[in-house]
């Protein structure tokens, strides 16, 4: 049985999106392929597979990534530009992308680079666009406006991290 959800998470909510995800795989319905706000869904048994994503930008998935990943047991799902979506039995053990807090962190700073340059080329652009007749820059600085919150949103995460590290060393 299949079924698809279309459903709709910011960049900087990734972690809910994880969640969501196994919320689904422990209700036995495993994540099997994904597009734009567009998840589809197999029926398996309840809690069989744990389900994790990654922000890997294009070409930093390299060979030796996937066969690590194949070895430990682990399906790659699906891809949204930058987004991997990954799966592994319940069976081969806990689940996780990250080893020790440094390479959450470094996840993090990865995403918010990204954030961070296409609010300022929103910025960039949106400026221009407010010189022409027809003034439609004020789209980009809304666009600039949510993602500079999601900058503060994964700088927040960050630093929860960080004091983390912090306390356990």
């Amino acid at each position: 049985m299949r079924k698809s959800i279309t459903k709709w998470f910011w960049a900087w909510d990734f972690d809910k999106e994880e969640e969501w995800l196994e919320e689904m795989a422990r209700n036995g319905w495993t994540l099997d392929g994904v597009g734009f706000c567009r998840y589809h869904f197999i029926k398996t048994e309840p809690g069989e597979y744990s389900v994790r994503l990654q922000y890997l930008p294009v070409g930093a998935e390299t060979d030796e990534y996937s066969a690590l990943m194949e070895e430990s047991g682990t399906e790659r799902v699906g891809r949204i530009v930058q987004w991997v979506y990954y799966r592994s039995k319940t069976a081969n053990g806990p689940f996780e992308l990250f080893s020790d807090l440094d390479s959450r962190i470094d996840h993090l700073n990865k995403i918010a680079s990204l954030m961070l340059f296409m609010a300022i080329l929103n910025l960039v652009i949106g400026l221009i666009n407010s010189r022409s007749p027809v003034c439609l820059g004020w789209i980009n600085l809304v666009v600039v406006s949510l993602l500079t919150y999601g900058v503060g949103r994964i700088h927040g995460k960050r630093e929860a991290l960080e004091k983390e590290r912090r306390i356990r060393e």
